[in-house]
């Protein structure tokens, strides 16, 4: 069974579970990699002693986004009172 996942990496992470989190591509859920050991052996009710072999092969790499700031002019404006209360 071959399956693809996002993997987002975050070492600095205020929380534990927001520093390694894997989703599906297309829908953005988190596997339930239970669920998808138990499809993989498809057999009735009872105990299983499995082995799961996970090969990882890195597909693509989205480079961080930087955060840029932009200055934007801001006109100067004097507005009265009654201008403002006009506009409200």
């Amino acid at each position: 069974m071959m399956k693809h996942y996002i993997l987002n990496l975050n070492p600095s992470a205020k929380h534990e579970w927001d520093r390694f989190i894997l989703r599906e591509p297309l829908t953005a859920k988190r596997p339930d990699m239970a669920k998808l050991i138990a499809e993989a052996v498809a057999a009735d009710t009872g105990s299983y002693l499995v082995s799961v072999n996970i090969e990882v092969t890195v597909l693509d790499r989205a480079a961080v986004p930087t955060a840029e700031q932009l200055s934007l002019p801001i006109a100067e404006v004097n507005l009265s009172s009654a201008q403002l209360r006009e506009a409200a």
